[in-house]
């Protein structure tokens, strides 16, 4: 992946039915271009407090909204590349800073040890919010996903997440990308990333299809539907 470690972007969802998204697809297909990775089957470990702190504040709209995450493309190594991430959102802008590092020394910083990463400026920050909130590995989310960029301008990007799942053990990525799947039938979660306005071909595509944008998040979903299932247990 692109080493890219600060990014600042508006983002919306919209969750597809297989028919919008292959309707959607027909429209808008001679306008994209397939993203150097298009095929990727992403795994994240996020992290929360022992109270969930993050995402409940996450889902009660707060102002300012951060999540940490540690993330790798496929399933790795403990040699392998990994980005810890930290997202916030401010007032409807998205902003991502995010350190590359191996593996191995992922686990050497749970376990008290300083590590070397590619940028320390970000990897202090990810470290203060991490200790302020005794932040620890909660769930592992996977997903595959398509990439897409406009062809007239890169800064427009697409991507379709299908195969939600989910597991809140064995919180390694090391340990294989296997979870429970979110949705029982076939849906994609399209996520438009932009520094400015949509294209009109964009714009005319979602209205001829009645597509709208939904306020989906992954992790917060899945945390509500952990609710519902301890109430039956």
């Amino acid at each position: 992946m692109k080493n890219i470690e600060i990014f600042k972007r508006v983002e919306q969802k919209y969750v597809l039915s297989e028919k919008q998204y292959k309707d959607l697809m027909k429209l808008i297909s001679n306008h994209l271009s397939e993203d150097e990775y298009f095929k990727s089957n992403i795994c994240n470990i996020y992290f929360d407090s022992d109270n969930f702190d993050l995402i409940i504040n996450s889902l009660e709209k707060g102002y300012y909204k951060e999540k940490v995450r540690l993330r790798s493309y496929n399933v790795p190594n403990l040699k392998d590349k990994v980005y810890f991430e930290i997202k916030s959102k401010l007032d409807g802008v998205v902003y991502k800073r995010r350190v590359t590092i191996n593996l191995n020394d992922y686990y050497d910083y749970l376990n008290g040890k300083s590590i070397n990463s590619s940028n320390k400026q970000i990897m202090n920050e990810i470290d203060y919010v991490i200790k302020k909130y005794d932040l620890k590995p909660k769930y592992f989310i996977a997903y595959d996903r398509l990439s897409y960029y406009d062809k007239r301008d890169e800064s427009f990007r697409i991507t379709f997440d299908e195969n939600i799942r989910s597991r809140n053990d064995e919180l390694r990525l090391e340990y294989g990308d296997s979870g429970k799947l979110y949705f029982d039938d076939k849906k994609y979660i399209m996520e438009l990333k932009c520094n400015g306005g949509l294209p009109m071909y964009f714009i005319n595509a979602l209205s001829k299809l009645k597509i709208y944008p939904s306020s989906f998040s992954k992790y917060g979903n899945i945390y509500k539907d952990s609710l519902k299932e301890e109430v039956y247990v």
